[in-house]
């Protein structure tokens, strides 16, 4: 709080407050001439706006001269951007909105780090707006699966998603789809925070994002966006249940403090259900869990040039029952929901997340800073399961107090941008990323009294391992866009990452009853490697009205690192692996047609990745052990289409087909090295389908909705010698009811043919399925 004190003395000492300049007023109605009164106008890449009166009319003084965007919604139509010339007096402008269930919106994305319209982009860009992410009951952000083409996310019980895009996955602690919340970087699998609460909206790039994103966004960007307050005070409530004691319960309130300078907004999500899975050795409810996310937002317009923004979120997750594994897969599917764990406990993962953002709207330049922290404290309260069965055979300690298993997260961003004038034909962006990482794990790998099953002659012993390891880079980017003749843009970025890992191991062996070390198993020793990338972008895009044509050529990369400490000999520690590079090749096109009633865009993709980080999996320490030694080709398709073919009636369907195949893969089995070359890449379906129709209809004063989802997901493999597959399968989800005033109330059901299908699958076999058929309830109230 003091720093943000401070940078709000500094920008206001040295901001100068908006002088009296030209002036831009008008009227905002609907297609029958009716006033729109609350709606929004601003000024796309600035702080500039204003909200419409009781009769429509707004105004919104101090602006410099040019030609500018202007995005216009309102609650019940269909957002809308346009082009604004103001000039040295003062500029009058009307405009006509149409409603929701008549047009598609206009969607304005901030996916090249400023605000411009989706269909403009010369990119595969997925959007879900607030009112979307209420219509598919997105709760958490593996629900994408399949909305998005070609994305598939899930995770093995642990709250923890395992993300894939067009074939490109996660198969690290270094995510390979950067997640950003609110602009900020969920560093790793560790750090971010999967809820979803509040939401304005969601962006899904597809295809390497390293110019601009730089590490981690080889596969794609998730760019998750949550409500901000305004001058208008508003707020929600609501209240869902469903089987398996699934409740959820969400509240928010935002509104200025001091009109049009200081704001306040504050949300948070409270979740819990009984679980999917009985423990048979106990006959107990196994993944009992809750799950309390809070978001709390201060902004404050120092001036109409520059803006502070505090942001802090916490995510406080427990579990009684992580990792709710069958042993194998012909297990899973036998007795579903089950499993038969003697160690039982309780998970603790708690999450922070804070960000302070500095940024000025100026007529040369626009700058941007953002400051962010992120810690995560996760351990198990009791020895968790290690052998998934009833048996003394392993179990895994972590709980050593705060000092370990306490990841935290510095990073710091500069932004510098071109006006949002659109009097140039040059448009460009450049900055600087930074960051620190410290991660202190400390793990014990305990063998019981039936440590003889595993062939080992000792029992009732432990080998501890002490991994401290620290991360710093640095990283410098820049991308500019040159406009000829209004209707060809070229998009030429450059970015350049470097990065210094440092890592120190300890081993030691401990036999009970003495709970101390009784030598070294491996001695202190440290490591230290250094990496970087370079991460070119070449774009060419053809605009002409509602129809957009373009070839892009981006590249990407995975952070390298150095391995842990386990207690296989045969896998030393601190062997340092390179990154991994993505290269992606895509041709697409996007289309409006009939009067923004019909959205059809269409990409095509050849993603070339070189040095794939192959992990493998030692047991039982449940750590992975990373080496180069692969290289993937990915090709697909990608289809969007939404369209409301008549009033109150919305399709919208999204396909996606992906190839993903191994070149080369040196996988070591049993002690020899096997190329499984031609093999298919993991968490990847061969297709992924989404169709969703809604219908709504007035009944008096009442709306009464009533949608249905259709999703298919193609075959898949969960492991990389590709013995663990899951066939093709379809869910079914539906939501109906109605709404009065500021009143909903829903019901919902999510995979209603309560198929059974592998969700996550370990490469020794250990399999989690999907979750089965629920239903429940949702009551809404909006003020």
């Amino acid at each position: 709080m003091r720093y943000f004190l401070s940078c709000i003395f500094l920008v206001t000492i040295f901001s100068v407050s908006a002088q009296d300049g030209n002036i831009l007023s008008g009227k905002i109605t609907d297609d029958q001439d009716r006033v729109i009164g609350h709606a929004s106008v601003r000024l796309l890449n600035t702080n500039f706006g204003a909200i419409t009166d009781a009769s429509g009319q707004f105004t919104i003084g101090g602006l410099p001269s040019g030609r500018f965007i202007v995005q216009i919604s309102a609650i019940g139509y269909a957002t809308r951007t346009a082009d604004v010339t103001i000039g040295n007096e003062k500029a009058n402008f009307d405009f006509r909105l149409s409603e929701s269930s008549t047009q598609l919106a206009d969607v304005v994305v901030t996916a090249q780090k400023q605000e411009e319209d989706k269909q403009k982009i010369p990119a595969t860009i997925s959007t879900l707006s607030s009112e979307q992410v209420r219509e598919y009951r997105l709760w958490n952000a593996r629900d994408i699966t399949a909305i998005v083409p070609n994305l598939y996310s899930n995770n093995s019980g642990d709250n923890r998603n395992v993300t894939s895009i067009r074939g490109i996955t996660t198969t690290s602690y270094d995510p390979a789809v950067a997640t950003y919340v609110d602009g900020v970087n969920q560093f790793t699998l560790d750090t971010y925070i999967p809820q979803l609460l509040d939401i304005e909206r969601i962006e899904v790039l597809s295809g390497p994002q390293g110019t601009l994103y730089g590490r981690n966004a080889m596969a794609g960007v998730i760019n998750i966006i949550t409500k901000q307050p305004t001058n208008t005070p508003s707020g929600f409530g609501e209240i869902n249940v469903g089987n398996y004691g699934q409740a959820r319960y969400a509240l928010g309130y935002r509104t200025p403090l001091i009109p049009n300078k200081l704001f306040f907004g504050i949300s948070a999500v409270y979740e819990k259900t009984n679980g999917f899975y009985t423990n048979l050795y106990n006959n107990s409810d196994f993944d009992k869990r809750s799950t309390l996310t809070a978001n709390y937002f201060l902004k404050y317009n120092v001036s109409q040039r520059w803006a502070v923004s505090l942001n802090m979120k916490q995510n406080i997750n427990r579990n009684n029952g992580a990792f709710p594994l069958a042993g194998s897969v012909e297990d899973a599917f036998s007795n579903p929901f089950t499993v038969n764990q003697n160690a039982t406990t309780k998970l603790i993962d708690d999450n922070f997340n804070g960000s302070l953002v500095v940024n000025h709207s100026g007529d040369k330049i626009n700058f941007f800073s953002q400051t962010a922290y992120q810690s995560n404290y996760r351990y198990y309260e009791d020895p968790i399961d290690g052998d998934f069965s009833p048996a003394d055979i392993v179990t895994i300690i972590n709980n050593y107090g705060k000092d370990w298993n306490n990841v935290k997260v510095l990073t710091q961003e500069f932004k510098f941008s071109s006006p949002a004038s659109l009097t140039s034909p040059f448009k460009w962006t450049a900055g600087t990323y930074l960051f620190h990482q410290y991660t202190p794990n400390k793990q014990a790998t305990r063998f019981g009294e039936d440590a003889w099953m595993y062939g080992i002659d000792d029992a009732n012993f432990s080998t501890i391992n002490t991994t401290t390891a620290y991360g710093n880079g640095i990283a410098v980017y820049g991308q500019g866009t040159y406009t000829f003749f209004d209707h060809l843009d070229v998009t030429l970025g450059l970015r350049y990452d470097y990065e210094h890992k440092k890592q120190t191991v300890l081993g030691e062996y401990q036999h009970d009853p003495d709970p101390n070390p009784m030598f070294e198993t491996q001695p202190d020793t440290t490591g230290r490697a250094d990496f970087n990338a370079i991460s070119p972008k070449l774009a060419v895009a053809y605009r002409q009205g509602n129809h957009t044509y373009y070839a892009s050529y981006t590249r990407g990369f995975r952070a390298g690192g150095m391995t842990p400490l386990g207690s296989d000999p045969s896998q030393p520690p601190l062997y340092p692996y390179k990154p991994e590079y993505s290269s992606n090749y895509e041709v697409g096109t996007k289309h409006y047609f009939l009067d923004n009633k019909v959205m059809v865009n269409v990409s095509l993709f050849y993603i070339k990745v070189t040095d794939v980080q192959v992990p493998t999996l030692v047991l039982p320490d449940a750590i992975t052990i990373t080496k180069n030694a692969g290289e993937l080709t990915s090709k697909g398709v990608d289809l969007q289409f939404s369209a409301t073919p008549v009033k109150n009636l919305q399709f919208d369907y999204n396909f996606g087909v992906n190839d993903a195949k191994y070149d080369k893969l040196n996988l070591s089995q049993d002690g020899n090295e096997t190329n499984l070359k031609g093999n298919k890449q993991i968490f990847t379906p061969a297709f992924t389908s989404m169709a969703a129709l809604q219908y709504g209809f007035m009944a008096g004063p009442i709306k009464l909705t009533a949608r249905g989802e259709w999703m298919m997901l193609g075959e898949q493999y969960f492991d990389l010698p590709n013995t663990i597959k899951q066939d093709g399968y379809s869910l079914f989800n539906v939501r109906a009811g109605g709404a009065y005033d500021r009143y909903e109330l829903m019901f919902w059901g999510r995979n209603l043919g309560d198929e059974h299908y592998i969700a996550y699958a370990y490469n020794f076999g250990a399999t989690h399925l999907g979750d089965p058929r629920t239903y429940g309830v949702t009551f809404r109230v909006n003020f």
